[in-house]
């Protein structure tokens, strides 16, 4: 199946050319070797009329007083002939035909074009007209037949040049109704390419919808996907209510539980407050999932956010000298909402804000066509059997550094979950610098965005 229209736009273009161009070459071809054959055939029957007006009878024969007056019957060959039979008498022929007598009353003499054919003075074929006469009344009535005749390959000839140039003129009208039928098709697919730019721009979050654009035989399918995104929209905002609703619900019960936590002993109060603090977390990842699944994407320079978020994060390490390390070329970006890459980003560099002893490095590259972002640093590491784990919800790492507290384990299963809405992937492993490295591969440009389930 072709799934090309402008291949298939091309197929029936050529196809149709052919066809008419076949018709005109036959019905031109068959049109002028008629008016041919018919001049020459109007010439033949008046050399014949000439030939039959000057017969007389003498002495009881048929004769030939004088000879018409065309040059080319007095050479030998001269290329137009005539003959007359007389009954029981030798043919009176012209000097074209030398010592050649026409034979064209046998039966089965070849035709052609409406003519028989003979054989010449010089061997050569020749198409000759015959009329059979009568001169004369009643029982003094004499009966003759005059023939004339013509070289083949003047009628050959002309027919071939006639041909020849017909083909070049056909072949010229092919060239260029076959331009005019591409440029017909590129302008005819010509809105689809702009509907294919408006639909960048609604990707992208520069426009809400199609419009009216696109000519009126995609009107129809204009109309659907601009209802398709009027729901998107709806959704958008429901899924945003629900959301908000959601936190409302949960901030108070959660308010209320943590100041009931305060009346407990200190080791239970503890286990109670990280308790509602993780449940808290856990429902604004919810929350976060339900967002990234239905809201838009648009163009994020990684450089300018990466050094945002290190500005923002540098002061949480002066105390203890961290030393920042941004390698962006500013010329990468992402299809990737902004929010989605800044708490993607913001969790592992986070994470190495809280382990790292002296330096963190924030890198991204082009390899392959993908675009490599990494986040290392100094500090204790994950050990390779424990990644896996650290990757999970709740899952953490055994390693952790005087001083610090293992955390909860969300941030790395939010990137992870971030990362694998875009259709991108997330590794760890041992950075240069020591400790952790984070890396997280996207499509150049960023690739669609997958719908998560929140749940």
């Amino acid at each position: 199946m072709i799934r090309s229209l402008r291949l298939r736009l091309a197929i029936g273009a050529s196809v149709a050319i052919c066809l008419v161009l076949l018709v005109v070459w036959l019905s031109l071809s068959r049109l002028f070797t008629d008016y041919v054959a018919g001049r020459y055939r109007a010439e033949m029957a008046t050399l014949v009329d000439t030939v039959a007006a000057q017969v007389r009878v003498r002495n009881g024969e048929l004769v030939l007083p004088r000879a018409p007056a065309d040059p080319r019957l007095s050479l030998p060959a001269g290329g137009r002939y005539w003959q007359l039979n007389r009954d029981g008498g030798t043919p009176l022929r012209s000097r074209s035909l030398w010592d050649t007598v026409i034979d064209a009353d046998r039966p089965s003499a070849p035709h052609h074009l409406g003519f028989l054919e003979a054989e010449g003075p010089d061997g050569a074929p020749i198409l000759v007209y015959r009329q059979a006469l009568t001169l004369g009344e009643g029982a003094d009535a004499r009966q003759f037949a005059v023939t004339a005749g013509f070289a083949r390959s003047e009628l050959d000839d002309a027919l071939s040049a006639f041909h020849g140039r017909i083909r070049l003129m056909l072949l010229a009208t092919a060239v260029v109704l076959a331009g005019a039928a591409f440029l017909q098709g590129a302008l005819g697919l010509l809105p689809l390419v702009r509907l294919r730019e408006r639909a960048a721009r609604v990707r992208s979050g520069e426009e809400k919808d199609f419009g009216l654009a696109g000519p009126r035989e995609v009107q129809p399918l204009v109309s659907e996907i601009n209802l398709l995104l009027a729901e998107r929209a709806t959704a958008l905002a429901q899924a945003r209510a629900r959301a908000s609703d959601l936190a409302h619900g949960l901030k108070t019960p959660l308010t209320v539980l943590a100041q009931l936590a305060e009346g407990l002993p200190k080791h239970q109060r503890d286990i109670a407050l990280e308790q509602v603090d993780l449940v808290r977390q856990r429902a604004d990842r919810q929350l976060q999932a339900a967002r990234m699944g239905v809201e838009r994407m648009a163009t994020t320079l990684l450089a300018d956010l990466g050094n945002k978020l290190v500005s923002v994060l540098r002061p949480v390490t002066a105390e203890r000298d961290v030393v920042w390390e941004v390698d962006i070329d500013p010329s990468i970006s992402l299809d990737v909402d902004p929010a989605d890459l800044a708490e993607c980003l913001g969790n592992l560099l986070d994470n190495a804000a809280k382990w790292a002893r002296a330096r963190i490095r924030l890198s991204a590259e082009v390899v392959d066509g993908r675009v490599r972002i990494t986040v290392g640093d100094d500090g204790p590491g994950v050990a390779e059997g424990d990644r896996e784990q650290a990757m999970r919800r709740g899952g953490h790492s055994a390693n952790a550094a005087p001083g610090h507290a293992s955390g909860n384990g969300l941030g790395l299963a939010i990137s992870a979950d971030i990362a694998e809405a875009y259709g991108a992937t997330m590794s760890l492993g041992q950075s240069a610098l020591g400790g952790l490295e984070v890396a997280l591969i996207f499509d150049v440009g960023g690739g669609s965005r997958r719908p998560r389930d929140p749940t």
